[in-house]
């Protein structure tokens, strides 16, 4: 079935999966954008093929980032109600899909923006972890409002996804002083909010984002700095529910260690885990666009959004 997958799957579980399309909110628009192509050139001639290789383009695309739950459920938007009698009512289904979906996406962070910008002041300063254009949305909101605000950017090795938004801040005039992972502890001091996106939310509300997260959760809870967790419902895991953990990626050792670098230190182990896990008991408050909630509620949010889960996915072979 792989022969039927149009370029545009296959160029965009590439990306994805190298990390040439980052973030969730990214990750889950080029997954439909791609299921979107690949409807509208098949060339499948019974509904029963269109459906097959629809499900061939959304495996394809969901075996690329297991941590990365926009990625599931944006397929799932797609497909879960895909319908029709015919190869052309099948067709349109998707791209309808498709099309509310984008336009569902953008509308979210914009509206998580405005909600989570009610929770800064003027004056604040604001720690930030990784890249998280959820997160950023906040903060971007908050300056629309007339607040004025400052930020302390964690670099986030291996890959400095913080370079990434300390340049987009300092685009909006906002004073940014960059730091190295390791002295966070010491500048919370400073800081009035710890603000982080997630890759995905457990139904416990437990938080699965960038490698450090959790630790520097840790130590914002005992400097007394408040944790908001800015993710839009398409980060929520609805798998959780019924008892499903989180798998976390691991990513290419060479994001650490060169194969020079290797060479030269010895015969040693390199793990690189993407992401950890952030208990609730850290978090203060997740702010979507439906709603800022404390982390042990959001196991009513998904029920209400998801249902109970039963049933196999979309992607699977039926």
């Amino acid at each position: 079935m792989d022969r039927d997958i149009h370029p545009a799957v296959a160029d965009a579980a590439e990306d994805i999966a190298s990390m040439e399309v980052r973030g969730a909110a990214a990750i889950a628009d080029a997954a439909a954008a791609a299921l979107g192509e690949q409807a509208a050139a098949s060339e499948a001639e019974t509904p029963t093929a269109f459906r097959a290789e629809m499900r061939a383009a959304a495996r394809r695309l969901h075996e690329t980032r297991p941590t990365a739950v926009s990625l599931p459920n944006a397929l799932r938007y797609v497909l879960r109600d895909m319908s029709g009698d015919t190869v052309a009512g099948l067709r349109a289904s998707v791209e309808s899909s498709v099309t509310e979906f984008r336009y569902e996406l953008d509308r979210a962070q914009e509206n998580l923006g405005q909600i989570g910008a009610n929770r800064l002041r003027d004056g604040d300063t604001v720690m930030t972890h990784c890249h998280s254009t959820d997160a950023l949305s906040c903060v971007r909101h908050a300056l629309d409002d007339g607040k004025e605000l400052s930020a302390i950017v964690k670099e986030t090795r291996p890959r400095k996804q913080g370079h990434i938004t300390a340049r987009q801040l300092r685009e909006w005039g906002v004073p940014v002083t960059l730091v190295v992972d390791n002295a966070a502890r010491r500048y919370l001091d400073d800081a009035d909010h710890v603000l982080v996106g997630a890759d995905s939310i457990a139904a416990d509300g437990s938080v699965v984002n960038k490698i450090g997260t959790s630790g520097l959760a840790v130590n914002a809870r005992e400097r007394g700095v408040p944790i908001m967790v800015a993710a839009q419902t398409l980060k929520l895991h609805p798998a959780t529910m019924t008892g499903h953990t989180v798998e976390i990626e691991m990513r290419d050792e060479e994001e650490v260690l060169s194969p020079a670098e290797h060479e030269e230190v010895g015969d040693v182990t390199v793990e690189n885990p993407a992401f950890d896990v952030t208990p609730p008991r850290y978090v203060d408050a997740i702010v979507t666009e439906r709603g800022q909630f404390p982390p042990e509620s959001i196991v009513t949010l998904m029920r209400e959004l998801f249902g109970d889960q039963q049933g196999g996915e979309p992607w699977e072979e039926s």
